[in-house]
């Protein structure tokens, strides 16, 4: 990741990048964009589509736990706060 995508990923929320990758489509499905243009739109498009899924699994990543079985096997499992019990 370039250090200006870095930057970039550590201020957005994904909120944020949904907005501006959503904008990006809109830009694109016009079809007026000059071709450089549409490439440099496109490629950020992708970096915007690749944070939003790395807050999606960071965001999943929070709400499940780490389950030890008796048979010691690992499993994942939603986390169930107190109030859901």
């Amino acid at each position: 990741m370039s250090k200006k995508v870095q930057e970039k990923s550590e201020i957005l929320t994904f909120e944020q990048a949904l907005e501006q990758l959503e904008e990006i489509v809109k830009q694109l499905e016009k079809g007026d964009l000059p071709l450089e243009d549409a490439l440099n739109q496109y490629a950020e498009g992708v970096k915007l589509a690749n944070l939003c899924v790395n807050r999606l699994n960071d965001a999943e990543n929070k709400v499940n736990q780490l389950v030890y079985e008796k048979d010691g096997v690992i499993e994942f499992r939603p986390l169930i706060l107190e109030e859901e019990k």
